[in-house]
């Protein structure tokens, strides 16, 4: 709680209005920052308490500005498992922006498809997770000042900021998949076996990312939107060799599309 009332401090020290909305971006999805009205950015580095970002396509700072009307606090790179981070690491700025006011929590990340009706450049809306692979950041003594001992699970990602997803797609021509998103610690990609596997397990698509962070906000109270970026193919007879620097090349093209859907949900809350 201390870590967290220091960060919180200093950063409303630089930047004193109060984000309705945050954002983290994924791997290679920080076109979405071309569309914001920029007032302030703080590198990660320079955060009392907070992690850095070290895994390419993710640049590491807090962007504060304005994006469909709201005031709104963007992550341009997340922290990850697999990068020697504990669980509470990882789900630290969540709560930072909790603390700061925000209310309502927006995720994006590449993905790889399990789902064999998914295609590379998809948007696949997240209506649940599997987590059972990662850690959960909640293990350990609970802070009754940040959420409950036992949070309610039954529905992580908002029924109604679906909804609302789904209309601004329709009207904005931008197709959109739904699915369950399987979390995996990576830093490797998948086996054969281990695509069957999650397919097996009701899984659509598999990252190494946002679990963690769902969870905190559902631990707080916040409300949350969540969307992959299908940037490879995991189920495949033919060559399954995956690359980081595909699946950044897919994110970014996919970009403006999550861009326009993010700004538009955004609008409305």
């Amino acid at each position: 709680m201390e870590q967290l009332q220091e960060t919180t401090s200093f950063i409303k020290n630089i930047y004193g209005s109060v984000p309705e909305a945050g954002i983290v971006l994924g791997s290679g999805l920080g076109s979405i920052v071309d569309e914001i009205n920029i007032e302030k950015e703080i590198k990660y580095e320079d955060i009392p308490h907070f992690p850095v970002s070290t895994v390419e396509g993710h640049s590491g700072k807090l962007i504060f500005g304005e994006l469909g009307g709201k005031k709104v606090m963007v992550m341009a790179g997340r922290f990850h498992y697999y990068e020697g981070y504990l669980p509470q690491h990882i789900a630290f700025p969540v709560r930072v922006m909790k603390m700061l006011g925000m209310n309502t929590l927006f995720l994006s990340n590449a993905a790889g498809a399990v789902n064999p009706d998914f295609a590379v450049g998809d948007i696949m809306i997240i209506h649940d997770h599997i987590s059972f692979f990662v850690p959960n950041p909640l293990i350990g003594t609970n802070e009754d000042e940040l959420g409950p001992r036992f949070p309610d699970m039954s529905e992580p990602y908002s029924k109604a900021l679906i909804a609302k997803a789904k209309q601004i797609g329709e009207q904005n021509g931008i197709a959109l998949k739904q699915g369950v998103y399987t979390a995996v610690t990576g830093p490797t990609f998948e086996t054969r076996a281990e695509y069957k596997l999650i397919k097996a397990l009701g899984g659509d698509a598999v990252g190494m990312s946002t679990v963690q962070e769902v969870i905190i906000a559902v631990h707080a109270g916040i409300k949350v939107f969540a969307a992959s970026v299908i940037t490879d193919i995991g189920i495949r007879e033919d060559d399954n060799v995956i690359t980081h620097e595909e699946v950044l090349a897919a994110a970014k093209e996919a970009g403006p599309k999550l861009a326009t859907l993010f700004r538009g949900l955004i609008a409305e809350i």
